[in-house]
């Protein structure tokens, strides 16, 4: 079954309309008893929601403050680099003129501001706009791949004095999931391929919404977080932070107190949740762009999903944490690399990664 949203509901349910704060808890295992699994490791954080969290059902950036909480809490020294606007949807693109400016934000949302104090970095925080000298409100945003691009290639050394790349970079938390056909289009996955393409780790982490997937409830991006920090803790125990793939772990909904089932070793679904559609107006040259839904069975066209291990079947439909890598070459037939470490992560996920 399909059905087509007009685009500003479209925008709604892919993308929400915005963010709120929240006090903090304690965050990743350890913190509450002086353990620091994540000590000593330098994190990059994007995401393509942007770094307002300013808005009513928490889609621009909630998300991105919740990560940088709780991998600070495990030790890390985090920076943030991330768009000015939203800039869901917008893939791998990349800006190639103008020029660009890493703003950063003193004024940080409400119950955020004091997480990364201890941090080497302290926690910086800044957006990235196409402007020349400053950012104003209604500035053009960077993408999110410009943002990794401009932190590696010499932002995170003028701004926070870093000097080689950071040993991580992660994206997110994206407000609603990315799976299936949409995540070619996904900004978050577009930082995270971005990072390994500067042959950086990397990891793309987005939430579910509620049941109508028009508010992005705090307390998935909290559970998420929370796991993200124990799911980075333990691949580094392991030496599996790599960048010869990067993994895309996408969270469900748990806002009515249910508790995320097991993590699942996937592959991007080959269907469609949600795909664009474009309907004209009249007999004219104009064509309204529009939200397609898949509903129900999804027995036709782009709703078909046949993979039984696709990552929108085991997040959706049977409520579990969907774990899949990820690769910048596209080239159908080529010889995977890294095999055994691909092996050893996929046995990671399987058998020894944290349970919600």
């Amino acid at each position: 079954m399909r059905r087509t949203l007009a685009l500003t509901t479209a925008a709604a349910v892919l993308a929400g309309l915005g963010a709120t704060a929240y006090a903090t808890t304690p965050a990743a295992e350890g913190a509450q008893d002086g353990r620091r699994p994540l000590a000593d490791l330098r994190i990059l954080l994007s995401n393509d929601d942007s770094m307002r969290a300013a808005k009513a059902s928490n889609s621009d950036g909630l998300g991105l403050y919740e990560l940088r909480r709780a991998m600070c809490a495990a030790g890390a020294d985090v920076v943030v680099m991330a768009p000015w606007q939203v800039q869901s949807g917008k893939g791998t693109a990349v800006t190639n003129g103008g020029a660009l400016t890493a703003q950063r934000r003193t004024a940080l949302p409400a119950g955020y501001e004091g997480d990364c104090a201890g941090a080497p970095s302290g926690g910086a925080v800044f957006g990235v706009c196409l402007a020349e000298g400053g950012c104003a409100p209604d500035s053009p945003s960077a993408t999110p791949a410009d943002t990794v691009k401009l932190a590696l290639r010499g932002g995170l050394a003028a701004k926070v004095g870093w000097k080689g790349a950071p040993d991580l970079v992660l994206t997110g938390i994206n407000s609603g999931p990315n799976v299936a056909a949409s995540v070619n289009d996904s900004g978050t996955v577009g930082a995270a391929v971005a990072a390994i393409d500067q042959e950086v780790p990397a990891i793309a982490f987005s939430s579910s919404g509620d049941e109508s997937q028009l508010h992005f409830p705090r307390e998935n991006y909290r559970a998420h977080a929370e796991f993200g920090a124990r799911f980075v803790a333990g691949l580094r125990e392991r030496g599996l932070l790599t960048s010869a793939f990067a993994l895309k772990v996408d969270y469900p909904d748990v806002s009515a107190g249910q508790r995320a089932k097991a993590p699942v070793w996937t592959r991007v679904g080959a269907g469609a949740v949600a795909y664009h559609a474009y309907e004209q107006r009249g007999s004219g040259d104009t064509f309204d762009i529009a939200l397609g839904l898949c509903e129900g069975g999804r027995s036709t066209g782009e709703c078909v999903e046949h993979r039984a291990d696709a990552d929108s079947t085991w997040l959706l439909g049977e409520g579990h944490v969907t774990v899949a890598p990820i690769t910048w070459d596209r080239t159908y037939g080529t010889p995977v690399d890294a095999r055994r470490e691909l092996k050893a992560v996929q046995r990671y996920v399987e058998r020894e990664a944290p349970r919600s």
